[in-house]
């Protein structure tokens, strides 16, 4: 029996995830494995989905239904419970069981790059990878504040950088879609001119490999980093999840 995975999500024509697991499946030889994008363009279309394709073993999970998801499942791992936030699925006998290995793949790619002076963080966006962020950081001691569009989500709005000490904030990190392609002329609206050299941006978008918002970050000698690492190391950690219940 073929042993299917995938993702859902909405749009998925930037996911590097088919390529890279079917990669995987030919270089390791699994022929009995594929990975499929399932685009949904309604959360409600879920439970179609999982009806019509018996043989998923396992589903990633992206923007916009991290979190929207988990009314779907019927376990999450403790993680996934505290940041709100599934990117990882595992059926099993029938049931569907929620993972957050978002959170393995940005703390293992962030630490490397992390210096003495880094201490406070911005957060661009509050959505389910901003939770995920948001649990590295706390785990790290790293300080940190949410920009976000809505005053009920974050400390700050968009409108309100302006009165932002960014001297103050070394780390900033986008959480948002801004910037993805096809919108890669796009960034966050923060004052980049306001950057230097003890700051790191951090983009979890890594398709294009350097979006107009790392590109910024250079130019003012920001220390940049796109979410390609982050990417491959949770998508391990996703494949080790699946591989205890096969």
């Amino acid at each position: 029996m073929m042993k299917k995975f995938g993702l859902i999500g909405y749009p998925l024509s930037h996911s590097f995830s088919k390529k890279y697991f079917n990669s995987k499946f030919e270089k390791e030889k699994l022929t009995d494995h594929s990975y499929e994008l399932f685009p949904l363009k309604k959360i409600e279309n879920f439970n179609i989905l999982i009806k019509n394709h018996p043989d998923l073993q396992g589903l990633n999970v992206t923007i916009p239904y991290k979190q929207k998801i988990i009314s779907y499942l019927e376990e999450c791992s403790p993680e996934a419970k505290a940041i709100g936030a599934v990117n990882t699925i595992k059926i099993k006998n029938n049931k569907l069981y929620g993972y957050n290995t978002d959170v393995y793949g940005f703390e293992n790619s962030l630490k490397p790059l992390l210096q003495p002076h880094h201490k406070n963080a911005l957060i661009l966006g509050s959505g389910g990878a901003a939770q995920a962020v948001i649990f590295v950081l706390k785990e790290l001691n790293i300080l940190y504040k949410i920009i976000s569009r809505s005053k009920e989500k974050g400390d700050f709005t968009y409108n309100e950088t302006g009165s932002i000490d960014f001297e103050n904030y070394n780390i900033i990190i986008n959480t948002t879609p801004l910037g993805m392609s096809p919108e890669i002329n796009a960034c966050p609206n923060i004052p980049y001119e306001r950057l230097n050299s003890n700051c790191l941006l951090y983009d979890l978008v890594y398709n294009p490999e350097e979006t107009l918002f790392l590109k910024k970050g250079k130019q003012q000698g920001a220390l940049t980093k796109n979410g390609l690492e982050m990417l491959y190391l949770q998508a391990e950690k996703a494949w080790e999840i699946w591989n205890d219940s096969l």
